[in-house]
């Protein structure tokens, strides 16, 4: 943009500023240009010096200083602690008890007394007998004659407010170590300035005219916008950027999650986090005696302790599987069941609790199922664990239902999702068989996001399933670090509004 188009686009503020920062012989503070161009506020002033700015025709330097004021008079007009204690051991001869101090000073300043007394050599303090004897020293006689420098920087206070250059360092450091007594805060001077550009604008000649910015009905229909000037706009130039409002990152990955599954045929499915051992662990064929079920692992309840069961149908089958296999032909874990464990409250490790319930009261095929919501276990936080975190959980059950099914329904949801590379191998999990870690390519290295496998006999033979239940657990934080770029967890949950902000919409 060259001179002639800038000085075209210039508002009558812009103009009025410029003109009154050269009558101010190019340098002056927001203050003075504000009374020099007749401006009706100085917010005007600082619009108009930022746009010359953002087009070069104004420099704006800002120093910011500390600035101190007296909090309160009381400190001046009872006097400082100490110079009260001082009168006071004056008036007594020199020396004093302290009990005699502590009285006349008050139970709450005889200590900040005592204190500055010491720490300013104005007095000693020593013991004699069964008292505490105060004595004035040959520096607290001087002082009983003149000001200190903190009582003098109290009045300087007291008259106005003072900038720290003026002030002694140490001085005023000792007065803010005191409560109550200054208050710091934090002074802006700015300095508008005329850049070689804009000087070059004032000598070709700057003009103040009064611009319409918006054509209004009324300027139309009275035919007045011929006789007005309309503003012109720059759509070169600098504006600030507008934030809409939005969701949560993390929320709008969850409905593309949801979104996916219910194309693909799934039903949403939730369950209470407070659940019985029983269906978080039991009836998931996890023995009594796994480590899973320690504390270090899982957090159990204080209140309720323990919760009743409701589907004593099924308990004595689950019992018999743990015990012997039941009628799976399973050997089963051997050892004898114990029902208090199972009614043992815990807040939900995997929503597998919400599969099998869900595969509970529908034992019957088609199921195609699925849940996002939160688990709990008891882990250190660090960049990859949190103990409070979401879990995508989905079952299907069918007639011909196939470990094949299962790759292909894993692999077309991480497809949708937008992840092309991905590879399955062999995993171990408690309640399915075979079983299958999903992994998924990420900047050379690949990444596990996930379990999944066949529920086994000893699962679903309770229950009264007799085809394949397909069943996979998959990693939601982590879905969504790699969507983000992100290397730690953490990040996702720490309100960043810049993150937030500039999280892209698609």
């Amino acid at each position: 943009m060259n001179t002639s188009e800038i000085l075209e686009g210039l508002s009558a503020n812009e103009a009025r500023l410029m003109l009154a920062l050269n009558r101010l012989n190019g340098r002056a503070t927001p203050e003075e240009v504000f009374v020099a161009g007749g401006f009706g506020q100085l917010v005007e002033v600082m619009n108009a010096a930022s746009w010359l700015q953002s087009k070069g025709a104004l420099q704006i330097s800002e120093v910011a200083r500390k600035v101190y004021s007296l909090k309160s008079r009381e400190a001046l007009d009872k006097g400082l602690p100490e110079r009260r204690a001082l009168k006071l051991l004056d008036e007594k001869g020199g020396e004093m008890d302290m009990k005699d101090l502590s009285s006349a000073v008050g139970k709450e300043e005889v200590s900040i007394a005592l204190g500055w007394l010491r720490k300013k050599n104005l007095a000693t303090i020593r013991k004699e007998g069964g008292s505490t004897i105060i004595a004035i020293t040959d520096k607290g006689r001087e002082t009983l004659g003149r000001k200190m420098d903190d009582e003098l920087t109290l009045e300087a206070l007291a008259r106005e407010d003072v900038s720290e250059d003026e002030l002694d360092k140490a001085t005023i450091a000792a007065l803010k170590s005191r409560q109550d007594l200054v208050v710091e805060k934090l002074a802006v001077s700015r300095t508008l300035e005329l850049t070689d550009l804009g000087r070059e604008m004032l000598a070709l000649g700057i003009e103040v005219k009064e611009e319409v910015a918006q054509l209004t009905p009324e300027l139309i229909q009275t035919g007045r916008w011929k006789d007005v000037t309309i503003r012109k706009y720059d759509v070169r130039s600098f504006a600030p950027a507008i934030y809409p409002g939005k969701k949560h990152p993390l929320t709008r990955i969850a409905d593309e999650v949801r979104k996916i599954f219910v194309d693909m045929g799934f039903q949403e499915i939730d369950e209470e986090y407070v659940q019985p051992a029983f269906w978080n662990m039991d009836a998931l064929f996890t023995p009594q005696d796994h480590p899973a079920r320690e504390l270090q692992d899982t957090f159990y309840l204080k209140r309720p302790a323990r919760l009743d069961l409701d589907a004593e149908d099924i308990v004595d089958k689950v019992c018999s599987v743990h015990e012997c296999g039941g009628e799976t032909g399973s050997l089963g874990w051997r050892y004898e069941w114990c029902r208090e464990e199972s009614e043992r409250a815990l807040l939900r490790t995997h929503t597998t609790v919400n599969s099998i319930r869900h595969l509970w009261r529908n034992p019957e095929p088609p199921v195609k199922a699925f849940s996002l919501s939160k688990v709990f276990r008891k882990e250190a936080i660090d960049a990859t664990h949190l103990p409070e975190f979401t879990q995508i959980e989905g079952i299907i059950m069918e007639k011909d239902a196939s470990f094949d099914m299962l790759c292909g329904i894993i692999r077309e949801f991480y497809a949708r999702m937008g992840f092309k590379d991905i590879r399955f191998r062999p995993g171990y999990f408690p309640y399915t068989e075979p079983s299958m870690e999903i992994e998924v390519r990420f900047k050379d290295t690949w990444m596990e996001l996930g379990g999944s496998g066949i529920f086994r006999p000893e699962v679903t033979a309770p229950f009264g399933i007799k085809h394949p239940v397909l069943a996979f657990g998959l990693g939601f934080e982590r879905l969504a670090m790699l969507r983000f770029n992100l290397k730690d967890l953490r990040d996702l949950y720490i309100s960043d509004v810049d993150m937030l902000r500039t999280s892209p919409l698609i």
